[in-house]
């Protein structure tokens, strides 16, 4: 019986953060049918992106804590500098029914659970931006307290917004350099497909469209069949031929390398996007004051803060 209320009680999905991942996760879960619109309740300061969820059906709030007093289901989708304050603050909502979910970059699960009670059920999730069509690709890495219910409900709720699979922690931030900035990658590559042919004389939204299609074939390709991509690039090569002087022009401009180095860059920058701890473990009753005019907020008497970076 409490199985059965706790699977009914997740059909409420909140989102602490209404930015344009937290969009493209609602719109794919909505999309596929795992969440009525209006079983969908968003939080942020304004209402410049809360406006989107309220054009999907979705119920808004400017309360976070709102969103955890009525969903059970919660992800938390705001900048990563920003995410340490926003869980002291509705830390003392969290209980023992709720499943939360980071999607924030470079913000580790030991700083969510320290920030949250101590049993609290905690996941981390890299998505990307295609999950707005159904075609992301994520990954997750489970808290100490999430088993394989919460891993379990989880992915069956993502994979309606594309593939998602369970890996080590330390291969999310990967993930993000791979995958969530890869989508601005492939965009780039695109563009620099389509401007070639336009060079060469072909109408632009021709252009456009066919380097778009080549890329979402190629990539069907490579799932449907599982292939490696040096054999599919093979495939198309044939001995002096135009694909292999293209590919020459290529390796002369440092394709390959140049890629590698953005996923890297991308990679390291998220690692340095959580918060640094402070040395220093004290109580600190100002800032709790200034998030909720001056309400108790303390779960615990002592508890690390993290400094928010300036603009």
């Amino acid at each position: 019986m409490a199985a059965a209320a706790e699977e009914s009680g997740w059909r409420r999905v909140g989102f602490v953060g209404a930015g344009r991942m937290a969009e493209a996760i609602a719109q794919g879960l909505i999309q596929a049918g795992k969440v009525e619109a209006e079983h969908v309740l968003a939080s942020a300061p304004s209402d410049k992106n809360l406006c989107r969820f309220r054009a999907m059906g979705c119920q808004t709030t400017h309360s976070n804590a709102e969103v955890l007093h009525s969903c059970s289901l919660v992800f938390f989708a705001t900048k990563p500098h920003i995410l340490p304050a926003v869980l002291v603050q509705v830390a003392p909502a969290v209980t023992a029914e709720h499943i939360l979910v980071s999607v924030a970059a470079g913000v580790s699960l030991s700083t969510l659970e320290e920030l949250l009670p101590p049993t609290a059920r905690v996941l981390r999730v890299s998505p990307n931006l295609p999950c707005i069509v159904q075609e992301g690709a994520m990954v997750m890495a489970r808290g100490r307290h999430a088993g394989s219910y919460e891993a379990q409900l989880l992915r069956s709720l993502l994979e309606a917004c594309g593939q998602c699979e369970e890996v080590p922690e330390a291969q999310v931030d990967v993930h993000t350099g791979l995958s969530g900035s890869g989508v601005a990658f492939v965009c780039a590559f695109s563009e620099a497909l389509a401007e070639g042919a336009i060079k060469m004389g072909m109408p632009s939204g021709l252009a456009h469209r066919i380097a778009a299609q080549t890329l979402l074939g190629t990539a069907k390709v490579l799932l449907q069949k599982g292939q490696h991509p040096a054999q599919l690039r093979t495939d198309v090569c044939t001995p002096g031929g135009t694909t292999i002087y293209g590919l020459h022009a290529l390796e002369q401009g440092g394709l390959r390398a140049t890629a590698m180095s953005a996923v890297e860059a991308a990679t390291c920058r998220a690692r340095e996007c959580g918060p640094r701890p402070s040395p220093v473990v004290a109580w600190v009753p100002s800032v709790l004051q200034a998030l909720q005019g001056g309400g108790a907020l303390a779960h615990r008497e002592h508890s690390r803060v993290w400094p928010v970076p300036g603009p």
